[in-house]
């Protein structure tokens, strides 16, 4: 929905910028004319000072609608260009946040002077704020009249449509570029080369668009299908014979190869696998079996790094935007949606701190009072009476965070039976009490009981002891991850390798998916990409096991571990096949596997978008594996796609006891965080 957000320089020199679709440069440039150098602003608007994007009137021009803010300190505007037709709630407090968070990153390398380079990585940070925001706010068609708040100038061309632009691609394609430059480096330009220095002012993109790739080839000229012309009036006899002269005089060009001619199946015969070639085509006489897992001959039962596959650039992952590197040289994970929400908050508390001293003491003095004594019941004994409304609003609010329906009854239940009985203390009303109680509620619950410090556990494996003459031997820790079908336990995998591989721990992938059609290749290009990355970081190193397709999970799982022991590696991670936890026979096989491959550590991987079934997958999983086994841990995934309703954690943790490890927060290898418990119940009482 949005086109283009711009962070520029009132100088014109543009910091960083993300596009989602093509933007004519003129847009931009007529706000920076009509708005900033003729001042042509409508009363309550200010292109001089540092006011709130809301209290700023949106300049239109063709079919775009552009929102600003300032930062007059260091001479910044924040640009947001969206098609007129939408109405976008959220564009103002976007830009306010944007300019929070940049301003408190980046403003010290900023007021350095002759600043030519500025080192950040927004995208993240911008990317975040999109989530939300977007997940939270309505999209309207507003009306055709233009609001009193509104600065529409004429059109610069008088031909309709002269600035209309191609058709958006799907958001996300298209990258933020950080472009910084020197104002030294304009003035020598503009005094060296002054045609230069004009085309470069005067260029028609403010920011570079990349042209993404198509996920197919096209078709060729020669497989498409274009039908016969014939006569438009006559009898149906008449175009009958003309469709069929128009056949046979070469006038239809088909997709495939006419003289060849498809024969009739024999009965009996058995079904041929299909396989496309490169152009998209089928090639029916082609018999192969494909299963490019297949190993080659004589090499059955080694592993496997697909070598063979051809090796694409990797692009490098930025160890410091995901964790931070302790003085003992540990890893470890950090959250950004703490990050963030503490640099708002911090700001929002400095707001609020101005204007209660621009107020005075008796405005301050006022405002304070009337709030202290709303809705005070100091010092009553609360019944069940007094909790029965707060309780039912509590309850949908759970269910509204995606709490499911059983641990928010019981969680309501258990608040109040803790509650009756208890006096409110002086000046304290029914429903901050029960909001007091449900924070330390959910607090309790999400807080884990036993130690989650992984790196410590791997070590205690690896490398034992030597005073403790009990201790056993070396051996490779292994981690196992299970789940139901699609919730990303592959990719998830391949995220913890990444953070172990930040660690020097030598890793060793067993794919034990071997029911599941590409489960193979996505890991062989996994452990491709980290390979290259591991060599390129110079910390650690990762193989892959694989015994392709249609055997014993558990078998390979056991030769695995075997192997890594051989080899004296330090992790094993084992990937399974996703299977539905209400059937018996797909998780019966657990069991065997975790006698076979005696895991330290089994993880199940939970969706945050899941909702009531979250409970019912959560209790199976732990109760697949025998009575002396169960799960160890959670990694909810898709964290990034929910906003504030992150109940399924607590669902999953309150049907368990079982801690949440990690968080899944995108598609890359750094996106993945440990659980702050203070964010969550944040987002949960909000």
């Amino acid at each position: 929905m949005l086109d283009s957000f711009e962070i520029l320089t009132t100088s014109g020199v543009v910091l960083w910028s993300r596009s989602y679709a093509p933007v004519n440069s003129s847009i931009i440039n007529g706000l920076i004319r009509d708005a900033f150098i003729e001042e042509k602003v409508l009363p309550g608007g200010s292109a001089k000072d540092d006011t709130s994007a809301a209290k700023n009137p949106s300049y239109k021009r063709d079919q775009y609608s552009l929102k600003w803010t300032t930062v007059k300190e260091l001479g910044l505007i924040f640009v947001a260009v969206y098609q007129s037709l939408l109405h976008l709630s959220w564009i103002d407090k976007l830009l306010d946040n944007i300019k929070t968070i940049f301003t408190d990153l980046y403003g010290d390398q900023l007021k350095k002077p002759h600043t030519s380079i500025v080192e950040c990585d927004f995208d993240g940070y911008f990317d975040q704020q999109m989530r939300e925001l977007e997940g939270t706010a309505d999209v309207a068609l507003p009306s055709d009249a233009s609001g009193p708040g509104e600065l529409t100038p004429p059109s610069s061309s008088g031909e309709a449509g002269a600035h209309e632009a191609p058709p958006r691609p799907i958001p996300g394609l298209l990258k933020g570029t950080l472009v910084v430059t020197s104002y030294l480096h304009f003035a020598n330009l503009a005094q060296a080369h002054p045609r230069a220095a004009q085309s470069a002012a005067t260029s028609t993109d403010v920011t570079p668009i990349i042209t993404p790739d198509t996920s197919r080839p096209s078709t060729p000229s020669n497989h498409i299908i274009s039908g016969p012309t014939g006569p438009k009036g006559g009898s149906r006899r008449q175009k009958k014979a003309a469709v069929a002269a128009a056949f046979s005089a070469g006038g239809h060009q088909s997709s495939g190869d006419e003289s060849r001619r498809k024969q009739k199946p024999v009965k009996g015969a058995a079904k041929k696998m299909r396989k496309w070639n490169a152009e998209g085509l089928v090639d029916d006489d082609d018999d192969i079996k494909i299963d490019y897992s297949a190993t080659s001959p004589g090499d059955e039962d080694g592993p496997r790094l697909g070598d063979s596959m051809t090796n694409a650039a990797i692009d490098d992952v930025r160890p410091d935007t995901f964790g931070t590197r302790t003085g003992k040289g540990d890893f470890v994970l950090k959250d950004l949606h703490h990050e963030i929400h503490s640099i708002l908050k911090d700001a929002s508390a400095k707001k609020s701190q101005d204007d209660g001293s621009s107020k005075g003491v008796v405005g301050s003095g006022l405002s304070a009072i009337s709030g202290m004594f709303r809705n005070v019941i100091g010092g009553k004994t609360l019944t069940e009476a007094d909790l029965e409304k707060p309780m039912k609003a509590m309850q949908e609010h759970l269910l509204k965070k995606n709490v499911a329906q059983e641990a928010a009854i019981r969680l309501c239940e258990g608040v109040e039976r803790e509650l009756v009985g208890v006096k409110t203390g002086s000046f304290e009303s029914v429903d901050a009490t029960l909001r007091s109680a449900m924070t330390s509620a959910l607090q309790k619950i999400l807080t884990p009981t036993t130690s989650l410090d992984l790196l410590r556990s791997i070590t205690s494996i690896t490398q034992p002891s030597g005073l403790n003459p009990l201790a056993s031997p070396p051996r490779p820790y292994v981690i196992s991850i299970v789940g139901v079908n699609g919730v990303g336990k592959s990719t998830n995998l391949s995220k913890i390798a990444y953070f172990l591989l930040q660690n020097n721990f030598n890793i060793l992938i067993a794919a034990c998916d071997t029911f599941r059609s590409g489960a193979v290749e996505q890991l062989r290009v996994h452990a491709r990409n980290l390979k290259e990355l591991s060599e390129r970081e110079g910390r650690g190193s990762v193989e892959l096991f694989e015994k392709g397709y249609g055997k014993d999970a558990a078998n390979i799982a056991k030769d695995a571990v075997a192997y890594a022991a051989g080899k004296k590696l330090d992790v094993v991670l084992i990937d399974t096949a996703g299977r539905r936890h209400n059937d018996q026979r797909l998780m019966s096989s657990l069991e065997k596997f975790a006698q076979f491959a005696q895991p330290d550590k089994i993880l199940m991987v939970g969706e945050a978008l899941v909702g009531s079934d979250s409970v019912a997958q959560a209790r199976n999983f732990n109760a697949a594996f025998g009575g002396k086994r169960g799960l160890d841990g959670f990694i909810i995934s898709k964290c990034d796609t929910v906003g504030d309703m992150v109940g399924s954690l607590v669902s999953m943790v309150h049907a368990t006891g079982i801690p949440v490890v990690f968080l899944g927060v995108g598609q890359h290898y750094g996106d993945l965080r440990t659980l702050n418990v203070s964010w969550a119940v944040g987002l949960l009482m909000s």
